[in-house]
């Protein structure tokens, strides 16, 4: 019988979920918000590193390290007409979390499978998990261009199933600040904190920056990671605390802790004069955080990661190498010395927000969701 019936499509979720605190728990919060606004019965199974009895609404099933009920995550999510599973080595059970397959192996449910990671080079067993997800998968959701490229140059995969799919954001920000006359040009950091942020580089770049008149301040929002919270403690954020005292910039940065939601988000963004993302991965296909800078309509400064060289080709931001410092302080001095040049960015991105607002995007979910059911549909009749 067709799952396919002339009713609203029921979507289920397989992910990391809030008040986790990670990318893939804020995706998919974001993005089934969208779906439900526009009628559709959404329901989520939460992966969990360690179990939580506390009831969330919606939250049908827990998937839990260590104690995994695949049946039972499998058994929830075939009650929907349709599962967007999340995807990334780090977040199920088994060695490079190849415990989700056997989740997708017991699904009747078609199911839309998201990669946050594709790497060019990756372990025989990661890649072996990727390919053995993707073939169970009805369709495969890249959020960038780069990372389709990927998946049909180094693995063996069914094209046809992929689908680009740009990562959302947020609307409703406020309009931009107005700077006083007394204005200390921002330049702005915010996500989860951790090695691999890069924000030494930006801190490294300050002496350089002294003479402008006003100073800079770089502005660093975000709690530690909690993995390296729990790992480290505080010792990435203290040993770049230290690192500013010692270079004799610790005026110029200020260290701001906590979790932004959408309103608080907005307000801070709207004050930024740059956003820096001087991350030290240049394999990243998939950044929240430059999607949410970009449709914040605020000048990019990134490293050369791949969504940044991909998405900053626009001209909405300016790519610098990880390893040329010079290069990063000629970039914020560009943006922040020459308002013609920054502003033509902000036109860039204003040119690009409409389709990577979460509205558009669940709008493209949803019609992927309907070709997968007609064409089970199909299936079932012929």
């Amino acid at each position: 019988m067709s799952r396919f019936v002339d009713r609203s499509t029921s979507f289920g979720f397989l992910s990391t979920y809030p008040p986790t605190q990670c990318g893939l728990a804020t995706f998919t919060a974001a993005l089934r918000a969208e779906v439900a606004a526009a009628g559709h019965e959404t329901a989520v199974v939460r992966v969990l590193e360690h179990p939580d009895a506390a009831p969330l609404a919606g939250v049908v099933h827990h998937l839990v390290h260590g104690q995994p009920d695949n049946a039972g995550a499998a058994a929830a999510l075939d009650d929907l007409d349709v599962v967007v599973v999340q995807h990334e080595y780090g977040i199920y059970d088994g060695r490079d979390g190849d415990g989700v397959v056997d989740v997708l192996d017991r699904l009747t449910t078609p199911s839309i499978v998201v990669l946050h990671t594709v790497l060019v080079d990756p372990t025989p067993h990661q890649r072996e998990v990727l390919e053995a997800v993707a073939q169970r998968a009805g369709a495969l959701v890249t959020m960038s261009e780069t990372a389709r490229q990927r998946l049909v140059e180094h693995y063996d995969i069914d094209e046809d199933k992929i689908v680009v799919i740009p990562h959302g954001a947020s609307d409703g920000r406020p309009s931009r600040v107005t700077p006083t006359e007394e204005h200390r040009p921002v330049m702005l950091t915010w996500g989860l904190l951790g090695p691999g942020k890069g924000i030494e580089r930006v801190i490294d770049a300050l002496p350089s920056l002294r003479d402008l008149d006003p100073r800079p301040h770089y502005l660093v929002v975000g709690d530690t990671h909690p993995r390296v919270l729990e790992r480290d403690g505080e010792a990435y954020r203290n040993g770049l605390m230290r690192q500013a005292e010692r270079l004799g910039v610790a005026d110029m940065v200020t260290f701001r802790p906590g979790y932004l939601d959408v309103a608080s988000l907005g307000v801070v963004a709207a004050g930024a004069d740059v956003v820096l993302l001087p991350y030290d991965s240049r394999e990243q296909v998939t950044s929240g955080v430059l999607i949410e800078a970009v449709t914040a309509c605020r000048p990019v400064i990134a490293t050369a990661f791949a969504h940044a060289v991909e998405l900053l080709a626009s001209g909405a931001g300016l790519v610098v190498d990880h390893d040329d410092p010079d290069a990063l302080i000629a970039a914020i001095r560009q943006v922040l010395c020459e308002p013609a040049q920054a502003a033509a960015m902000v036109h860039n991105a204003k040119e690009l927000a409409p389709e990577l607002l979460w509205n558009a995007v669940a709008a493209r979910y949803c019609t992927v969701a309907d070709e997968l059911l007609a064409a089970a549909g199909s299936r079932a009749w012929a």
